[in-house]
Formats: C-alpha cells, sequence, structure tokens
C-alpha cells in the first residue's frame, strides 16, 4: 500500500508540477534546467544487476547521466529508448549512462522492461530503498541527473525528453 501511495504521489507531482526545480538557467530543450553553479555529488552508491555495490567514483573523470526510472512508470518506457541510442552515439565519447530503477520491483521486472523496449546499450542498475531519491531531491519520474568529469551535478532534466534530439546531443558534446 506504500508502494502505490509513493507512486500516485510522484506521478501527481509530475503531471502538476513540472517546472519544480532547483535549476538556476533555461534552455531551449524541453525540462533540461542547468545550474548556475554545480553542486558536488558525493556517497552515491547502488547496485548492478549482478547485486554488486557500485559508486559514482567509479567513473571518474566520465561525463555521467544517471537516469531514475521505474517500469511502471510511461514516460520512462517512451523516453528509455533514446537514452538507449545515446550511449552509443559516436559524438559524445566518455559517457556513461546509469539508468537506475527506484521503484522497488525485482531485477526479473527490470530485465523485462529492457528487453519488451529492446535495450541494447545499457546496463541495469538499482537502488531498493529511497535513500538514493532522496540524496536526490528527486520530486518524480523519470527524473535524470548530468555530473561532469569532477563528480558535480550541473544539470538535470524533470521528466521525459528525446535524448536524441539533435539540440540536446549538441549541447552535451560540450561538456564531453
Amino acid at each position: 500500500m506504500r508502494l502505490l501511495s509513493l507512486k500516485l504521489f510522484l506521478l501527481f507531482i509530475y503531471l502538476f508540477f513540472p517546472t519544480i526545480s532547483s535549476a538556476d538557467q533555461k534552455t531551449d530543450i524541453k525540462n533540461l534546467k542547468i545550474h548556475k553553479e554545480p553542486k558536488k555529488v558525493t556517497d552515491i552508491v547502488f547496485r548492478n544487476s549482478e547485486n554488486l555495490s557500485v559508486s559514482l567514483a567509479d567513473f571518474k573523470d566520465k561525463l555521467v547521466i544517471i537516469n531514475f526510472w521505474a517500469t511502471w512508470c510511461a514516460p520512462c518506457r517512451e523516453e528509455m529508448p533514446s537514452l538507449d541510442m545515446l550511449q552509443s552515439n559516436k559524438k559524445i565519447n566518455n559517457l556513461v549512462i546509469l539508468p537506475i530503477n527506484v521503484g522497488k520491483e525485482n531485477l526479473d521486472k527490470a530485465k523485462k522492461f529492457f528487453e519488451e523496449l529492446k535495450i541494447k546499450n545499457l546496463k541495469i542498475y538499482y537502488e531498493s530503498s529511497i535513500k538514493l531519491a532522496n540524496n536526490f531531491s528527486l520530486i518524480g519520474l523519470p527524473t535524470t541527473i548530468l555530473i561532469n568529469k569532477n563528480g558535480e551535478e550541473f544539470a538535470r532534466i524533470l521528466g521525459s525528453i528525446d535524448f536524441e534530439d539533435d539540440d540536446f546531443i549538441e549541447w552535451l558534446s560540450n561538456y564531453n
């Protein structure tokens, strides 16, 4: 019952408050908010599909995209294929995409989700507690956090976008 209440709350927030953000700058890219000052990200630990701990520190000196999603999230389903294609985009090297399932779902359900959408370039990661969601002050799904090579959050995306959008790819390549 608590999980259903959380899902409904997140959906409500996503639908009625899509522009709420701690971001400070605007761009023409839908839902993208760029921070005036990057924010240091620390102590981020989650699990991979082998149930091993993974730390954001493992991706030092990389451009990192963390995408928080759940299988029950329709906008997550909509954007995941373009996120998968972004991982294989040759215009942006040194990019690591970490799709982290925060829907408190079992791994088999996440694998089925990836299979249904024919996701080939991304790995499954998950966080079974709400600690990570709280660390990033998530207010809805999907939420995508962009982290520079210094381990700082420099932007975030609230809601879904097309990660294959030429304007987004051009903008992101500036951080490569």
